[in-house]
């Protein structure tokens, strides 16, 4: 999923960024509330991650003013505040969990499958390798954030991989899905994703013997 994190400590910021990334995750930092609001009117992010006492616009007046434009993102908040009325506040404006500082990173992450198996959130960015995602509700394939252009087809690809990230897709899924024909043979679809692999810069499209492809889960 694609988070954006707020958190004015750049050492914590820089390793909760790196520890969700090896998970799979795609993780964008920002410092202060006003640039990180600034973002969010801009992009689109399936959870917030936010520290409360940061510069310009703390985490709770930032989470507010998504509260009122009906903005309705998971967040998740991490302080090394304890006061009671912050925290209820917090929840009043649609907080799902709150963290004390210090925290392990797993426990960070345990949070965050937490909240994924009892909201069923439905993750719109897709982590497929070191530098590439796939962001799934606008249909394009990001390269550390920016778009990289390829052919339609081989978008449709990159799609269908990424949807069932972890899976082995099979040739006929590929022959209903991106050709919409039973009549394409598999030597047709092998070659039509050697372009494609020929195109991208990181290796991660991983050929099945004789069944299909798939994109190994991060």
């Amino acid at each position: 999923m694609k988070i954006l994190l707020l958190e004015d400590d750049l050492m914590l910021g820089s390793a909760i960024k790196k520890y969700l990334e090896t998970t799979g995750h795609v993780v964008d930092t920002f410092r202060d509330g006003e640039t990180a609001f600034s973002s969010l009117q801009t992009e689109s992010f399936d959870l917030l991650i936010l520290d409360i006492n940061v510069p310009k616009l703390d985490g709770l007046s930032l989470l507010k003013k998504l509260y009122d434009t009906k903005t309705q993102t998971p967040a998740i908040f991490i302080s090394a505040l304890i006061d009671i009325e912050d925290i209820s506040r917090a929840f009043e404006l649609g907080c799902y969990d709150y963290l004390k500082k210090p925290f392990h990173l797993k426990e960070l992450s345990l949070r965050i499958d937490k909240m994924l198996k009892i909201h069923k959130t439905p993750q719109e960015h897709t982590r497929l390798s070191e530098g590439y995602s796939f962001d799934m509700k606008m249909n394009k394939l990001l390269l550390y954030k920016k778009v990289q252009i390829v052919p339609k087809r081989q978008l449709q690809i990159i799609n269908l991989l990424a949807a069932n990230c972890g899976n082995v897709v099979e040739y006929d899924l590929f022959r209903e899905f991106v050709w919409s024909s039973d009549e394409i043979d598999n030597a047709t679809i092998v070659a039509e994703v050697n372009r494609l692999k020929n195109i991208l810069k990181e290796d991660f499209i991983v050929n099945v013997r004789s069944i299909g492809y798939t994109i190994k889960r991060r």
